[in-house]
C-alpha cells in the first residue's frame, strides 16, 4: 500500500510537471497569453477594469486572479482595478434565488461593467451555464471577452474575443496551468503599465 501512494503522489508530480512542459512549448498558448495582457493593459490605461468569473475551484481561482491585480504580484506598485465576482454571498445568492444560478455573474456584469472593461471567464469544462449567459452581456455593453479552459474545448474559443487554452483534458493540470499563465499575464501588464521588470527570484 505504501508503494502504491508513493508511485501516486510521484504520478501526480510527473504529470503536473509534463503539462508544464506542453505549455512552454505551445506556441499558441504563448501568443494568447501575450495577446490577453496586451487587451488588459490597455483597458487599465483607459480607465477600464477587470471582471473575473468561474465556478467551484475556477472561482477561487478568479478571486487568485483579482487579488494579484489588486495588491502586488512582483514588486510595490499601485493597486489595478480588478473584481472578482464569486465572493460576495448576499449578492450571488440573491441572484441566485432571484433570477437562477446561471445569472449570477451576467446581473454583476451588467451592473459593475463598462464599455472597455475585460471580463475573463474561467472554465475547465467550457459547460458552466452561467459563463456563456455572463458572456452574451458583455459583449452587448462593449466589454472585451476573454476565456480560461481547455484545449479540447472548442466552444469556449468560439464565445471569447481571446482565449486561453491549457494542453490538457484534466482538471487539476487545466486548473493549474491557468493560475501560471495568470501569474505571467499579470507580470506583463505590471511591466507594460509601469515600465519595470521584475527582478527573477523572490520578493
Amino acid at each position: 500500500m505504501s508503494d502504491f501512494r508513493e508511485n501516486f503522489v510521484a504520478n501526480h508530480f510527473r504529470a503536473s510537471c509534463e503539462t508544464l512542459d506542453r505549455a512552454a512549448a505551445d506556441t499558441g498558448l504563448c501568443a494568447a497569453i501575450l495577446a490577453i495582457a496586451d487587451t488588459i493593459t490597455r483597458a487599465l490605461r483607459q480607465g477600464g477594469k477587470l471582471l473575473i468569473a468561474g465556478n467551484g475551484g475556477s472561482a477561487a481561482d478568479a478571486q487568485h486572479i483579482a487579488g494579484e491585480f489588486l495588491s502586488r504580484l512582483n514588486f510595490d506598485r499601485n493597486p489595478l482595478p480588478a473584481i472578482a465576482l464569486t465572493t460576495d454571498t448576499s449578492v450571488l445568492t440573491a441572484i441566485g434565488n432571484d433570477y437562477g444560478f446561471e445569472k449570477v455573474f451576467a446581473r454583476q456584469v451588467a451592473g459593475l461593467g463598462r464599455a472597455g472593461d475585460v471580463f475573463i471567464a474561467i472554465s475547465t469544462s467550457g459547460r458552466s451555464p452561467n459563463v456563456p449567459v455572463a458572456r452574451r452581456v458583455a459583449e452587448e455593453i462593449g466589454i472585451n471577452t476573454v476565456g480560461f479552459t481547455a484545449s479540447n474545448n472548442s466552444g469556449m474559443r468560439a464565445l471569447c474575443d481571446l482565449c486561453l487554452c491549457a494542453p490538457s483534458a484534466e482538471t487539476p493540470q487545466i486548473q493549474q496551468i491557468h493560475i501560471v499563465a495568470a501569474h505571467a499575464i499579470c507580470g506583463l501588464v505590471e511591466q507594460d503599465l509601469l515600465g519595470r521588470w521584475a527582478k527573477q527570484g523572490p520578493v
